[in-house]
C-alpha cells in the first residue's frame, strides 16, 4: 500500500535528510522516516494526528 501513497516531507525538514514524511489517506496517516523509506510506518487516524499536530502549537 505505501508504494501507492503520496509522501511528502514537512517545510522545516533539514537539508541533511533527518525528517519525517507523511503521506494522506481517505481514513488514516501514514508516516515514516525518510532516510528509510522501505521500512515499516506508524499509521494514525486523521483525529490523533490532528490531536498531535495541535499539541505542537
Amino acid at each position: 500500500m505505501s508504494a501507492d501513497l503520496n509522501w511528502f516531507k514537512s517545510s522545516y525538514s533539514g537539508s541533511e535528510g533527518e525528517c519525517v514524511e507523511i503521506a494522506i489517506a481517505p481514513a488514516t496517516i501514514h508516516i515514516r522516516d525518510s532516510k528509510t523509506p522501505t521500512a515499516p510506518t506508524l499509521t494514525v487516524t486523521p483525529t490523533t494526528w490532528t490531536l498531535f499536530l495541535a499539541t505542537l502549537d
